[in-house]
């Protein structure tokens, strides 16, 4: 996961002569920290307990198909990390931090409560030669299981089973087993028929959800900071304990949330979502006075512009179902090459890759011009840190698209006995980094102290070549397939564990990397470039993900033979090439660090 403390400038005062423990404390720290610590974990239980569901709910409630489905979820998560970047300014200059997750809190919870109005299953249907059949198939035991019954058109006066083949072409099947008729790939095309009004009330949602994360993400963590004066030795721990809340949260939200969607229904687990979302805002508004001071309003003169600031923050959520709506209508790319799939790109993710270049060109030209020669070169080098990190994220992202699609289809769910739900496996992340956290913590000073810590590009690269590693083992397991072509969930437990040893080694270095790297007047537009590179990651994972659609007729694949080499070739070729381009940036540690000037 992306919240993982961030280290602090060791740079700071002397204040020995401060007594802490004057005050009422909690863990040795100040007492506001608990609430905080509490409201951070509800909504982030509620964030990644939704992000655990999102993909099986495109792709299993609405039967959207799977490059529509990686698409909306990538182009969600890519919001998710950059309207913080609005919202905190907006914060600063106007609202304060704690009025601004009040509001994020309340319209995030009615975001997710709106995802409970998801209507009746979409109609599956199959077109053959241009004659549209409807696909009859009885339901699934449970809301997130794997549904194995037949799917059948009628045709001809007969019934037909759909059975799909290797090569993607789909046999129909008659009632003794017979093949009445093979019908070629391009030939056979699936879709579903659901009600528009309830897509518009899931993209709304979504879009409501990103603008009351805007508002939420970055200003708690803003009020957090606040807690501690300039210099007090105590706010790297603080924060530590603050972001165990996260996890926390993330390890709950991914438990309860699939569980009440998959003995309650969809609407279960969003309800519940939603819910936790008002306790957090409950927290905030109902304080008693234990907030009082911190993440105030800014004393300005003029008109107060609070409910001007909140019309439109809710009105701009039409433009979010805009963009939701242009990746659902998207065409999947018509050829190979990259002009091809630059035009089938959609809006989001072509104006993400013009802000973006416009960024890593721009700033080192920039700082090349205005910057004596040791800034200029820091920045060289925090600029291809930053590269570097959308290639990290673009695969480490696949846990919410392709890697729980892998779960729910070419997984075999069931360890020591206990069968858990394809959603769930995302915990197998946020549980490895409480557990190896303090480890790899021990470890970096441990080497410190015989000067072996690896530098901070050695700990990107590090992270590049697990992440990847995490795929290529995967891709390996295909040769321990059981009949039913679906592999042990213990590969998947090995590929969560590297890549989360992988963000270990990654995320928490990032955004003290640049507020050392960057020129003084540009810090706070270096750290808008590096939650642009998470968000363009995310963009990224889930046009990979789209590399590894798979057909599917109502949600399910025709041919889980053909689904699991579609997956594992996918993740061996992401795998090579991000651990290729760990290599790359171990090669060119040598001159990053000479840029560096001695930053560590």
């Amino acid at each position: 996961m992306v919240d993982t403390p961030t280290a602090d400038n060791p740079r700071e005062p002397d204040i020995t002569h401060v007594q802490p423990l004057d005050k009422k404390t909690w863990l040795g720290h100040p007492v506001q920290l608990r609430r905080l610590f509490g409201i951070e974990m509800w909504e982030r239980f509620g964030f990644y307990g939704m992000r655990a569901l999102l993909v099986l709910y495109l792709t299993k409630h609405f039967l959207f198909q799977d490059h529509q489905a990686n698409g909306i979820v990538g182009g969600y998560l890519s919001l998710v990390y950059l309207t913080p970047v609005v919202g905190g300014f907006l914060a600063d200059a106007y609202l304060g931090s704690k009025r601004a997750v009040k509001f994020g809190a309340l319209v995030m919870a009615v975001g997710y409560l709106m995802l409970c109005c998801g209507g009746q299953q979409a109609k599956p249907f199959a077109t053959i030669d241009g004659q549209r059949y409807e696909v009859s198939q009885a339901p699934a035991v449970s809301t997130l299981a794997t549904n194995t019954a037949p799917q059948t058109i009628q045709k001809n006066g007969q019934v037909l089973v759909i059975h799909g083949l290797p090569d993607g072409s789909v046999q129909l099947l008659d009632g003794k087993g017979q093949v009445a008729e093979t019908v070629a790939a391009n030939k056979f095309v699936a879709g579903a028929e659901g009600s528009p009004a309830h897509t518009s009330f899931l993209l709304f949602a979504l879009g409501l959800i990103v603008i009351g994360n805007g508002f939420f993400k970055p200003n708690i963590s803003t009020i957090v900071g606040s807690l501690y004066e300039t210099g007090d030795r105590r706010r790297d721990a603080g924060f530590t304990i603050f972001y165990a809340g996260i996890n926390v949260g993330s390890i709950l939200g991914q438990i309860a949330v699939p569980f009440l969607a998959d003995h309650f229904g969809w609407g279960a687990g969003f309800l519940g979502v939603s819910v936790v979302l008002v306790l957090a805002w409950a927290m905030t508004q109902f304080e008693g006075g234990r907030l009082a001071g911190y993440g105030e309003p800014p004393v300005r003169q003029g008109p107060d512009r609070t409910l001007l600031i909140y019309g439109l923050s809710l009105a701009s959520v039409v433009l979010f179902w805009m963009i939701f709506s242009n990746v659902i209508d998207s065409p999947e790319p018509s050829g190979s090459s990259i002009w091809e799939y630059i035009v089938a790109t959609p809006l989001l993710g072509k104006a993400l890759l013009v802000i973006f270049l416009a960024a890593v060109i721009g700033i080192p030209i920039w700082s090349a011009r205005v910057g004596d020669k040791v800034e200029r070169e820091m920045m060289f080098a925090a600029i291809l840190l930053v590269i570097f990190n959308v290639t990290f994220w673009a695969l480490f992202e696949q846990a919410a698209s392709s890697l729980t699609l892998f779960a729910d289809r070419n997984t075999d769910l069931a360890l020591f006995g206990f069968h858990m739900s394809a959603a769930t496996t995302q915990q197998f992340n946020p549980i490895v980094v409480v557990l190896f956290a303090p480890v790899l913590s021990w470890l970096w000073l441990a080497l410190a102290k015989r000067n072996l810590e690896p530098s901070i590009q050695v700990k990107f690269a590090l992270a590049l070549m697990l992440v990847g590693l995490g795929f290529v083992v995967l891709a390996a397991s295909g040769g321990t397939a059981n009949a039913a072509f679906k592999v042990s969930l213990w590969w998947l437990v090995l590929t969560y564990f590297l890549h989360s040893i992988a963000e270990l080694c990654i995320s928490p270095v990032g955004l003290s990397m640049i507020t050392k790297l960057s020129i003084a007047r540009i810090v706070g537009m270096m750290m808008g470039v590096w939650f642009l590179s998470i968000s363009v990651g995310e963009y990224l994972a889930g046009a990979a993900a789209q590399a590894a659609a798979v057909k599917t007729v109502g949600g399910q694949v025709t041919n889980p033979e053909l689904s699991l080499h579609t997956y594992l070739g996918t993740f061996m070729t992401g795998g090579e090439l991000t651990i290729g381009a760990g290599i790359l940036l171990l090669v060119l540690s040598p001159l990053i660090k000479k840029w560096m000037h001695g930053v560590q």
